[in-house]
């Protein structure tokens, strides 16, 4: 990795500790929490600064993108203990999935960005669905918001808290697919359930 690179990683990760140390947060919704049960814990990318590090002992893997920023996320996350897992939750990328089935199988969590890594913004894409369905865990929505933060101008309007505000995190109830459902009726009620959490989380501090 270049200077650079590593610059780049090294501050993003102060922040990340900064932020996450100086918010005060609070939780509800579902009691789930993936170091206990396996799912699929679902969050926009623009939210992908502090979810996986507000969802207790939770070790990943995290679904990163094969492109140049997906190689900082994932040494960004590799400094917090967190397992990254190369390939894209938009086409259901086959390393990415196999990687998925096999620690679904060794009871972890993975975790995904089901609009990432390019868009368009909360969209849920297809292969989300596919990897509930083949991994056979089920998806669980989580969204966090403060009561004061930052929207960077990139495609999905990057969300930054700001510190010393407050934090809600608002986990959804897991979401199985049904025997009997298409991937496309399933991922319309993935749709639904992130958005409704999204709301939830947005309209906390109104």
């Amino acid at each position: 990795m270049r200077l650079k690179d590593k610059l780049i990683v090294w501050s993003v990760t102060a922040v990340i500790r900064f932020l996450r140390a100086s918010v005060r947060w609070t939780y509800i919704g579902s009691a789930i929490r993936p170091e206990n049960t396996p799912c699929i814990i679902s969050s926009w990318h623009a939210r992908l600064l502090l979810t996986p590090l507000l969802l207790g002992k939770w070790q990943g893997p995290l679904i990163i993108s094969d492109h140049r920023d997906g190689e900082l996320i994932a040494a960004v996350f590799d400094n917090f203990g967190l397992e990254a897992s190369r390939g894209s939750s938009s086409t259901g990328g086959a390393k990415a999935l196999l990687k998925v089935i096999r620690m679904a199988k060794e009871g972890y969590s993975p975790g995904i960005t089901p609009d990432g890594p390019r868009g368009p913004a909360q969209v849920v894409k297809d292969g989300v669905a596919q990897i509930a369905i083949k991994s056979g865990l089920p998806i669980v929505p989580v969204c966090y918001a403060t009561n004061r933060y930052w929207r960077l101008s990139s495609w999905d309007k990057f969300y930054v808290p700001k510190p010393f505000s407050k934090g809600i995190v608002v986990v959804g109830e897991a979401l199985y697919p049904n025997s009997d459902e298409s991937a496309q009726a399933f991922t319309v009620r993935i749709q639904q359930a992130m958005d409704k959490t999204q709301e939830e989380a947005d309209t906390y501090f109104s």
